[in-house]
């Protein structure tokens, strides 16, 4: 009898890779100091290898290599389910640590991001008053609070992680005719 190997073994070095790569694209864009809050399509690029490129990528392959890999050639929709909800979580644990930290030791950067958000919110809408700003600017702030950040983080890579694993799992799963 075959021993079954663990979808977690393939989850958790790609977890690791995806958070990492979130990671260094975060210090890349703070080091060469592109902001995506006053220029919107460096934000929106950003975002799209965030939520969708490395998400669904990296889901991809790590549910190919367990198929491939570690398992013989089959790989079940709920093994490929447990791979990318595993690899996103691990994703959002290591993004929302690594942002709190960060707000932490250098508060300067979260100061500058509330007043880009005051000039854009202002922009957009110059008819809101200094209360409505003030009162959306607090509640931006009390969102960067570690607390909520990392369990909000987690929380939505998570999820994002069981969506785009249900649609990767349709195509990629191969069933063993031999397990019970």
């Amino acid at each position: 009898m075959e021993k079954k190997v663990s979808p977690s073994k393939s989850a958790l070095q790609y977890g690791a890779l995806f958070g990492i790569l979130i990671v260094l694209e975060f210090v890349l864009v703070y080091v060469m100091d592109v902001d995506p809050i006053t220029n919107p399509t460096t934000g929106i690029i950003i975002n799209t290898f965030n939520y969708l490129i490395f998400p669904v990528s990296i889901i991809t392959i790590g549910c190919v290599n367990y198929k491939k890999n570690l398992n013989n050639g089959f790989v079940s929709f709920g093994e490929c389910l447990k791979i990318g909800v595993t690899i996103c979580l691990i994703a959002g644990l290591i993004s929302g640590v690594f942002s709190a930290v960060f707000n932490m030791i250098f508060p300067e950067f979260v100061e500058d991001i509330m007043k880009k958000t005051r000039q854009v919110m202002l922009q957009q809408n110059p008819n809101m008053t200094s209360e409505q700003v003030g009162m959306a600017i607090s509640m931006t702030k009390k969102f960067m609070n570690p607390a909520i950040v990392i369990p909000a983080t987690v929380a939505m890579f998570s999820f994002m992680g069981l969506i785009f694993s249900l649609i990767i799992g349709a195509f990629v799963k191969n069933e063993n005719p031999h397990s019970a």
